[in-house]
């Protein structure tokens, strides 16, 4: 598996990493077996971050299922779990199923509180601001990972969901290792507002999730005509292809793809060793990939 800086002061981590989201949510396995045997699977692979967080759960009685379930995955593999590092956000709730924002402070550090139990640690390796909060400064909701930073309680610091000028905002408070922000063919926003080139220009690490689209858009690629072609001369599936556009996009992007099942997981990080040709890439970059 490749490797990619993570970020400032960071060590490297697997260029493709792995979402746990569709593991808790709505239509998740219902044997918690196979959803741990998904999870060894990428680590076998060589995946070395898994990203996770607090609302990856049906609704706020199910908060930290993704947690608990990605801890348990870590704690019983037979590889070396100190290879591995666990991301996991606050800032987000889930009343009701719906999911909503509330970065406030207080909020925050209990969030922090209960993800440290959830997996079972005394010191998560990265905690990630969800998403900013319109109700609350994004300086109050910085500075509260900067607290629990100063507490001993987490390592690094993300942010989710932001702009070059929020990442500048946080840059004047604390160490920002990484941004995960959505990103690919579908959705291309953070390219063209440049925050994947702003995160390489500070060595950030990129994450990018919903790699292929997401929900019913992923459902979309074996039909798109441009693909096609693109998939058939690197030999990959159009998924896995996608992938490794997203890889392409910047040496910062570390795509965070998901899967419920080991197959798609597999077809994922076979994108890891693929550099699409120029001629590949022009055309990927010039398709349209259609949300209707």
């Amino acid at each position: 598996m490749r490797q990619r800086q993570l970020g400032p002061g960071a060590p490297e981590v697997s260029a493709i990493s792995f979402g746990g989201m569709p593991l808790s949510i709505q239509e998740r396995p219902d044997n918690e077996a196979d959803a741990i045997e998904v999870i060894h699977s990428v680590l076998d692979a060589g995946v070395t971050l898994i990203d996770t967080a607090n609302v990856y759960c049906l609704d706020d009685n199910d908060i930290g299922h993704n947690e608990r379930l990605v801890a348990k995955a870590v704690g019983n593999w037979p590889g070396d779990r100190n290879a591995i590092i666990i991301a996991t956000k606050g800032g987000l709730t889930r009343p009701q199923g719906r999911w909503e924002r509330d970065a406030r402070p207080g909020r925050l550090k209990s969030a922090c509180e209960r993800s440290l139990d959830a997996l079972d640690v005394e010191c998560i390796d990265l905690y990630q601001l969800h998403a900013p909060d319109p109700e609350v400064p994004f300086e109050d909701s910085v500075g509260a990972l900067s607290d629990l930073q100063n507490e001993g309680k987490i390592r690094w610091i993300g942010l989710s969901n932001v702009s070059v000028e929020e990442i500048e905002i946080a840059q004047q408070i604390v160490d920002v290792v990484t941004v995960q922000n959505r990103l690919s063919p579908f959705f291309r926003e953070a390219v063209e507002t440049g925050v994947v080139e702003h995160c390489g220009e500070q060595g950030i690490g990129f994450l990018a999730y919903s790699p292929v689209g997401g929900g019913r858009l992923n459902k979309k690629l074996p039909g798109h005509p441009d693909l096609q072609l693109v998939a058939r001369d690197h030999t990959l599936s159009p998924h896995a292809t996608v992938i490794a556009w997203v890889l392409a996009q910047g040496p910062s992007v570390i795509p965070i793809p998901a899967a419920r099942m080991v197959e798609h997981a597999m077809d994922s990080l076979s994108a890891a060793g693929v550099d699409l040709s120029p001629e590949g890439l022009a055309a990927l970059d010039a398709a349209e990939f259609s949300t209707a």
